[in-house]
């Protein structure tokens, strides 16, 4: 609470935040604003006192003519705050979408430009890899949109949810047995307990499968050759608790209040290109909060990160 504090008074890493000059950034707005109604205030009370003979209702005026200029003055900025939010997440969007769908759609063009090159003789087993990068980049391609399709249907709450009781323990378990696959490619031990006799929760186990999966792949995917994922299922009090645990490359300090934004990544995992749209952990957070869940997480910079989510009992 108190670094959240912190980093709404820093005005400038606001602004810096958002890509906009001090005098379009909306918490330097809300100071000029803040010591604007002050004087207003002073300079009412000043007059009040000379002309109004009863102290109480000077000081009433003063209180209301305040209140109302605060208000004014709160809607303004938070006017300001979603034009700035808007702005940052368009450019973030263009950006990710330039980046994301150029480079495989790069690669595909230049695959069969190969392929169909009379200059080059490419041999079955090179068309075989050619084929299998074309496969590769199409997938890549494809998560990206139905990322910002689940987005798209978050943002306008065109959200559906079917909730049933579901053994979350059989969920995960399946998952894991789909990813040993990736994990053991990559050099990666992935293990899994679960406490005895777990309870069944209550939710959409289409939606739950998007949070799982995400996470578990972030957790393969920011481990280095031969690190560990550990991934515990038990029952807290009237709750399951779901926690996967990587030995990766971990998230800053300073970046993680941002970790749950759309199209964030962190300046680490940028530098080891890993590929992402940075829409995973905003979609996770999204549906179990719409599943009356909750996900945090704890993370050292070079020791590794724990995601955590609790789900109701049925």
């Amino acid at each position: 609470m108190l670094k959240k504090i912190t980093a709404q008074l820093n005005i400038l890493g606001q602004c810096k935040r958002y890509g906009v000059s001090i005098w379009q950034c909306p918490q330097f707005l809300f100071v000029v604003m803040g010591v604007f109604i002050i004087l207003v205030s002073i300079i009412s009370y000043l007059i009040g006192a000379r002309y109004i003979i009863n102290p109480e209702t000077v000081v009433l005026i003063v209180l209301i003519i305040t209140t109302i200029l605060f208000a004014i003055s709160f809607i303004i900025t938070r006017s300001f705050e979603r034009l700035a939010e808007a702005s940052q997440m368009k450019s973030e969007f263009i950006n990710i979408i330039s980046h994301q769908l150029r480079s495989p759609l790069t690669n595909i063009k230049w695959t069969f430009e190969v392929m169909a090159s009379e200059e080059f003789k490419v041999s079955a087993e090179k068309q075989e890899e050619y084929f299998v990068n074309v496969k590769e980049n199409i997938a890549r391609m494809v998560e990206l949109i139905d990322d910002l399709l689940i987005v798209s249907k978050i943002e306008q709450g065109d959200f559906s949810i079917a909730k049933r009781e579901i053994s979350l323990e059989d969920l995960i378990k399946d998952l894991v047995e789909r990813y040993k696959v990736f994990a053991e490619a990559s050099r990666i031990k992935l293990n899994f307990y679960s406490q005895e006799n777990l309870p069944k929760v209550l939710a959409d186990p289409s939606l739950l499968k998007i949070v799982t999966e995400n996470l578990i792949d972030n957790a393969i995917r920011y481990t280095k050759g031969g690190g560990i994922v550990e991934l515990k299922l038990i029952k807290e009090k009237d709750k399951v608790l779901f926690a996967i645990k990587d030995s990766g490359v971990g998230i800053p300090q300073k970046e993680q209040k941002y970790i749950f934004q759309k199209f964030f990544r962190a300046e680490n995992i940028l530098k080891e290109r890993t590929r992402g749209s940075g829409l995973g952990l905003y979609v996770c957070k999204s549906i179990l909060h719409k599943l009356g869940g909750q996900i945090w997480f704890k993370s050292k910079l070079g020791k590794g990160t724990t995601f955590y989510f609790r789900l109701p009992i049925k």
